[in-house]
């Protein structure tokens, strides 16, 4: 294969629509836009707008609450742990801490932290040292020999 030879799969890339040039096109003249009216112009935005009704999401009323300082928790299974510790990205005799798992790639970044859940076998006894894990994670790690280990910053977060 040579340079010039390189080209897209069939039907990867589609034409972009070249709109009011000329009758031919199809979307000549007004480029599909109708005559006159306020959609006809351009820099109209009018997304949520109801011609002078009130708007539905100022009819509703507001729900819930979103915590400003809340905690956001990166997420890792006991599955998934299990599965790195057997193929080597993981030493099971070593202490297992949040770094550990982010640089084995478990997860992309720790956030606020990373908390354990129980989706997933484990059989292997393992030294977690993490922010949370749930209360089935800590039981069944237990089950296998192991022990959970929660960082302070997770006692403040819950």
């Amino acid at each position: 294969m040579k340079l010039h030879e390189l080209r897209d799969n069939d039907g990867a890339a589609k034409k972009q629509k070249r709109v009011a040039r000329g009758p031919g096109s199809g979307k000549g003249k007004t480029a599909g836009r109708g005559i006159k009216g306020q959609k006809s112009r351009s820099g109209v935005a009018l997304n949520g707008y109801e011609g002078g009704q009130m708007p539905l999401y100022r009819r509703l009323p507001k729900r819930g609450f979103n915590k400003p300082n809340r905690k956001e928790f990166a997420v890792v299974n006991l599955g998934l742990i299990q599965k790195f510790v057997e193929a080597g990205k993981l030493s099971a005799a070593a202490e297992i801490n949040e770094d550990a798992l982010v640089a084995a790639g478990l997860t992309s970044h720790k956030r606020d932290g990373i908390r354990i859940l129980a989706k997933g076998e484990i059989t292997t006894a393992l030294n977690l040292v993490v922010a949370g894990a749930s209360a089935a994670a800590v039981e069944a790690v237990e089950k296998a020999g192991g022990k959970i280990t929660l960082t302070v910053k997770a006692a403040s977060a819950e």
